[in-house]
Order: C-alpha cells, then sequence, then structure tokens
C-alpha cells in the first residue's frame, strides 16, 4: 500500500490541492453572498449553476483531452477554475457569479476526468480495490481540510479568493513536473435513464435523491450556518464535519448493506436521516455541538444514499453492464444535484434557515414511501446473490467506475506501460 501511495504521489498532491481549493472556494461563496444579503433563492441559482456545469462537462471535456492530451488539458481546465476564482471579487454581479460557477464546474469536471483516467492507468486486478479506496479517502480528507481554510482572511476581502486561486493554480505543479505516460481515455458505454429506471427504479431514486441531498447541502450549508448566526470559524467545523461523517459512515455501512436487503437498508437509511434533519431544524443554533452531530448523522447517512443505490443496481445487472449503469447513476445524481440547491434555497427563503432541513426532511420521507411500494411490488434478490458492497462517492467522473472492485470486465493497462517504482515512465 505504501509503495503504491508512493507511486502515485504527484497525482495525490493534485487532487489534495485542487480539491480543497475547490472546496474552499464553494464555502467562501455561500458565506460572501450571505454576507452581502443576497436572497437565499438568488444564492441557490447561482451556486446550481457548479452543478450544471459539472454535468456537461462529464459529458463534453473527454472531445478537449482527445484533441490536446492529458498535460495541457489539465493545464487549461485547472487555469480556467483558478482564473474564475480570481475574478468572483472584481464584480459583485449574480450573473456574472452564475456564468463563474458553470465555468467552475466545466473546470474541475475535466480536471477530474484527466487525474482520474491517471489513476485508472495504474489500476491492475491486484492493486484496485486499494486504488480505489485511496482515491476516497484523500478526496474527502480534501474537502474537509478546505473548509478550514476558510478561517485564512476576511471573507469580505479579496484575499481568499487569491488563495483559493493559488491553490488551484499549485494543483499543476505535480503533475506539470511527472513524467508519467498520458493514460488513454476509453468510451464508455451509457444505458439510457429509462432503460435503467426499468430494470431499478429503486437504485434511480436513491442517487437522485442523494443528489439532492448533498447538493443542497454543500451550496447552502455555508448560507445555513451564516443565517442562524455561526461566525466563519464555526461554519468552516460545520461543513468539515459533515463531510468527514460522510467518509465514516460509508463502510460500516457497507458491512450491514452485506448482510440484510439493500432496499430496506435504504429504507431505514433515509428515515433515519430524515429525523436528523428534523432535529437539525429544531435546533438551530440552540445548541451548537448538539446541531454538528445532527447534521453530521444527516449528510453522513444521506452521501451513504450513493453507493447503496450503485449496489442496488448491480445487483440486477449483468456484469458486462455495470459501468454502463454507473455512468447513469452519476447523471442521476448529477440532476438531484440541479434541483436540490433551487428547491432548497426557496424553502430558506420562505420558512427561514429550517426550511433547507425540514426541505430535505421531506424528500426522504418520500424516498421512503417509494422503496417501500417497490419492496412490495417487486421481487428480492437473496442476500446470498448480492454483490460486495462497495463504497461509492458520486463526486467523481464516470472514469473512476472503471476500477470499481465490481466491475469483472476490467482490463488492466498493458505491462509495458505500468509505472516505474518511483511513479515515473522513463524518459525518451
Amino acid at each position: 500500500m505504501t509503495r503504491m501511495v508512493t507511486s502515485l504521489s504527484a497525482l495525490i498532491f493534485s487532487i489534495v490541492l485542487l480539491v480543497s481549493g475547490n472546496a474552499f472556494l464553494m464555502t467562501l461563496l455561500g458565506i460572501r453572498m450571505s454576507i452581502e444579503a443576497i436572497d437565499p433563492g438568488t444564492i441557490g441559482w447561482v451556486l446550481v449553476c457548479y452543478s450544471i456545469g459539472f454535468v456537461f462537462g462529464t459529458l463534453y471535456v473527454n472531445r478537449v483531452i482527445g484533441r490536446v492530451g492529458h498535460i495541457r488539458a489539465f493545464a487549461v481546465f485547472a487555469a480556467l477554475a483558478a482564473v474564475a476564482a480570481l475574478l468572483y471579487p472584481m464584480a459583485i454581479s449574480m450573473v456574472f457569479w452564475a456564468f463563474l460557477r458553470a465555468l467552475s464546474g466545466f473546470s474541475i469536471a475535466g480536471v477530474l476526468v484527466v487525474i482520474e483516467s491517471w489513476f485508472s492507468s495504474r489500476a491492475t486486478n491486484a492493486n484496485r480495490g486499494a486504488l480505489f479506496a485511496v482515491y476516497q479517502i484523500v478526496f474527502y480528507l480534501s474537502a474537509a481540510g478546505g473548509q478550514l481554510i476558510v478561517n485564512f482572511g476576511e471573507p469580505a476581502s479579496f484575499t481568499p479568493f487569491t488563495i483559493a486561486a493559488i491553490l488551484l493554480v499549485m494543483a499543476l505543479i505535480p503533475l506539470a513536473l511527472t513524467r508519467m505516460e498520458a493514460p488513454r481515455i476509453e468510451a464508455v458505454e451509457r444505458m439510457s435513464f429509462f432503460t435503467l429506471f426499468r430494470e431499478s427504479s429503486s437504485g434511480v431514486a436513491g442517487s437522485l435523491i442523494c443528489g439532492v441531498l448533498v447538493g443542497s447541502f454543500y451550496a447552502m450549508g455555508p448560507v445555513y450556518a451564516t443565517l442562524i448566526g455561526l461566525n466563519v470559524t464555526q461554519t468552516s467545523i460545520f461543513m468539515a464535519t459533515a463531510i468527514v461523517s460522510a467518509m465514516l459512515v460509508a463502510w460500516p455501512l457497507g458491512i450491514i448493506c452485506d448482510r440484510l436487503d439493500r432496499r430496506r437498508v435504504m429504507c431505514w437509511v433515509a428515515l433515519v436521516a430524515a429525523g436528523s434533519a428534523v432535529v437539525a431544524a429544531l435546533l438551530g443554533a440552540a445548541n451548537l455541538w448538539l446541531l454538528m452531530l445532527a447534521v453530521g448523522v444527516f449528510v453522513g447517512l444521506s452521501a451513504t444514499l450513493y453507493p447503496i443505490a450503485v449496489a442496488i443496481t448491480n445487483d440486477r445487472m449483468e456484469h458486462h453492464r455495470i459501468v454502463a449503469a454507473s455512468a447513469t447513476l452519476l447523471l442521476s445524481y448529477g440532476i438531484g444535484s440541479v434541483i436540490g440547491p433551487i428547491v432548497m434555497a426557496e424553502l430558506v427563503s420562505l420558512l427561514g434557515p429550517r426550511g433547507l432541513f425540514l426541505g430535505n426532511a421531506v424528500v426522504l420521507v418520500m424516498l421512503v414511501m417509494f422503496t417501500t411500494h417497490r419492496i412490495r411490488t417487486t421481487y428480492d434478490i437473496p442476500i446470498a446473490d448480492q454483490g460486495h458492497f462497495v463504497a461509492t462517492m458520486p463526486e467523481a467522473s464516470t472514469v473512476l467506475a472503471e476500477i470499481d472492485p465490481r466491475n469483472v470486465e476490467f482490463q488492466h493497462s498493458d505491462p509495458e506501460s505500468a509505472p516505474l517504482d518511483d511513479g515515473y515512465q522513463k524518459a525518451g
């Protein structure tokens, strides 16, 4: 494991810098717009443009990468994201910021496709499970760490935006210096949304609702924290705690999913998450530590809906269709991440800060009702026939699905292109 991590150190450093800078910027924008007294409904529309840009990015950035190559494409996308970060404080215009958010989402999608392609190219049947886990752990810890950077600099000043831009540009350095051979991106087969819904409606519903919940929290969480009176330090801890919870809850829940029917597990997860959301809505800032606990449970369980949805779907798929199904589930999650911030922002405008969690609780109850109906009207997969549960995060491109340990169609790279011990290819 240590040798594998060392050989991928350039990629890992780039991920840390990129993800922490991007996560920091997302929280910073929510706080900054709250300081500017922008209506929560407008904030939701502005921030959701990131998800729109990201979804389009995952669909079209392969064309750019195929035309100019991985290193150049990575440089272009990272530079665009950095430029966007620097432009925010130059003009406090919500239309302009919405455009910048869409540009950022598209750029980050491109960067992630490049990075994940390199991870995929270094995977073999012996190490891809470990690679899959390492990528997700680094991603979550970097996103959580990015929240804490909010404490550096006054959000109303130019400084924090400059810090975000510096982190995004620095992500270029490790990969620009590496001599690793550029990987080849394979075309990912896609499954029709309606075809997948017919075969695994619970999986599609779970991934969609997960997008609504997680997307709305990432976008509106900093706004909620500001509206209930938390200072910048408390807001950063509030967000970081929730993100770490999403990472920690996934693995123990996997044990449960391997021993019980997964659709029933989804129902109970959604029900407990809904209860936690209601508790968070009632608590507000009355007890900060209890609020963080309730929000941690809510976000942690909500984030697990996606890997549960993937597991439910994979149990109903032939092995050669798993990657195609995963691509469609990611699209479903992306659609949810567009819907969530818009709807929850409007509820915050109508009901105040608690509208964020009350709205999410209602969405979770709807998922419970839908999944319960499907359990009653369709057949169960015997527990003995269920595939092994794998913790999967949705904040990724379809490339990562290739090295999912459940993908039995996976074929590793040619041995001649495997990395050397120091992670670099021979020159020439």
